[in-house]
């Protein structure tokens, strides 16, 4: 049986087909007709999915496209006003701004909105579904099999209640629900036992963010009341998002940073 990076080693020793070069450009400028018969004959919730994404992407061409167009072309700039008298043979020029000046401010501003979103974990490794839940067999002969028993932590809210034994797919072990999560504070360097509130989002699976699976990387959402955040306004901070650090499953707690 083929293993590892096969391919690439295959590419490394023989190299690739002569005609290679020509048929990666040849699919390349089919791929717009393609592209275009699948939307012609797609109908319903997925043409409108399919549309809605299609647009952005030319939205965001065209703005490329019109960024390195005006990448060096110079403009007045009427905002910035010199102080003092200015003599005679300067009267008639302008203050001229560069585009390019333009683009590089955009850009970093761009970088600041994301850097106030980023996360201590921006990437974490893919779990599959059969390390995620374990198959459990029910009926008379265990033969039929459409449980599944999560067996990562979970939490679940105060008000939970479970489903009829004969209508639960998905069990949560007790053994495996956490209430409670260690948080860190990364400007102060000092760690909170703070109540979880609620799971916002669990990066491998929207599934999995309704289910409550607690896994690496899953952002939680915690109740800061108790350490007397403000905001800029003067009003208290009820609860705060967290990204968990550690695999609660191995180490039977949770361990996590407060996104700040």
């Amino acid at each position: 049986m083929p293993q590892n990076e096969y391919i690439e080693e295959h590419i490394k020793r023989h190299g690739r087909r002569l005609d290679w070069e020509e048929r990666k450009r040849k699919r390349a400028a089919r791929s717009a007709h393609h592209a275009s018969a699948v939307a012609q004959k797609m109908h319903g919730l997925k043409a409108k999915l399919l549309h809605a994404k299609r647009y952005s992407e030319k939205v965001q061409m065209k703005k490329t496209l019109k960024a390195h167009d005006e990448r060096n072309v110079k403009r007045p700039d009427s905002g910035t006003v010199s102080e003092g008298a200015l003599p005679t043979y300067l009267l008639d020029r302008e203050n001229q701004r560069d585009a390019k000046a333009l683009s590089t401010a955009l850009k970093q501003k761009r970088k600041d909105k994301a850097a106030k979103y980023a996360v201590p974990l921006p990437k974490v490794r893919g779990i599959a579904e059969d390390e995620m839940f374990k198959v459990v067999r029910t009926g008379k002969s265990k033969t039929k099999a459409w449980k599944r028993m999560v067996t990562k932590a979970t939490f679940v809210g105060e008000s939970f209640t479970r489903k009829p034994v004969k209508m639960e797919r998905f069990i949560r072990p007790m053994a495996l629900r956490y209430k409670k999560a260690n948080v860190t504070h990364p400007e102060l360097k000092a760690t909170f036992q703070l109540q979880i509130i609620g799971v916002k989002k669990n990066p491998q699976s929207p599934m999995y963010t309704q289910l409550g699976v607690l896994t690496k990387g899953t952002i939680i959402e915690v109740n800061v009341s108790e350490l007397g955040m403000v905001t800029t306004g003067g009003k208290a901070v009820v609860a705060k998002y967290a990204q968990i650090t550690n695999n609660p499953e191995n180490d039977g707690c949770i361990n996590a940073v407060l996104l700040v």
